[in-house]
């Protein structure tokens, strides 16, 4: 007599490894905006290279913290648009730095309406973007959390 097993409840591992969470770090304040500064630099291949293309280096009293840039890319459910890219050192990240750093970079932005794209489940860049003054744009039922950034028509950049 041949016994069935019952199928593993074990799940597939996802195509790509879902990224770690980043804490909040409480043993240190939050930094002030007129310590970080943004670098101009040359793009590379896909970040920041490329008509419409940006990209800053991220320094916090005069040390590098991280990287941001701008490319303009084709992509549903868009289309034709600027696309924020924000990457911080780990140590700099929970520090409050990765809001000034979206904030300074679509100030010193060529684009007047600047994306931010993310996984949903990335709370601290979401809310890095909606300090920076990103609001959801997301369409219903799309699978990413797309933000937006408008610069103010005020005649001045912000």
């Amino acid at each position: 007599m041949r016994v069935e097993r019952a199928k593993s409840s074990k799940r597939t591992r996802r195509p790509t490894p879902k990224p770690k969470v980043v804490k909040p770090r409480l043993d240190i304040p939050k930094v002030e905006a007129s310590d970080v500064t943004l670098v101009p630099l040359s793009g590379t291949p896909g970040k920041g290279k490329g008509p419409g293309g940006e990209k800053w280096r991220i320094e916090f009293c005069g040390v590098r913290a991280g990287e941001v840039y701008i490319n303009v890319i084709d992509e549903p459910p868009i289309g034709l648009h600027a696309s924020i890219q924000i990457y911080l050192n780990k140590k700099s990240q929970g520090r409050g730095i990765g809001r000034i750093g979206y904030y300074y970079a679509c100030l010193k932005s060529q684009h007047d309406v600047i994306y931010a794209h993310m996984r949903k489940s990335n709370i601290a860049s979401r809310r890095a973007a909606e300090a920076a003054g990103f609001f959801d744009a997301s369409p219903p039922g799309y699978s990413q959390l797309i933000m937006k950034r408008v610069r103010t028509c005020t005649g001045a950049k912000d």
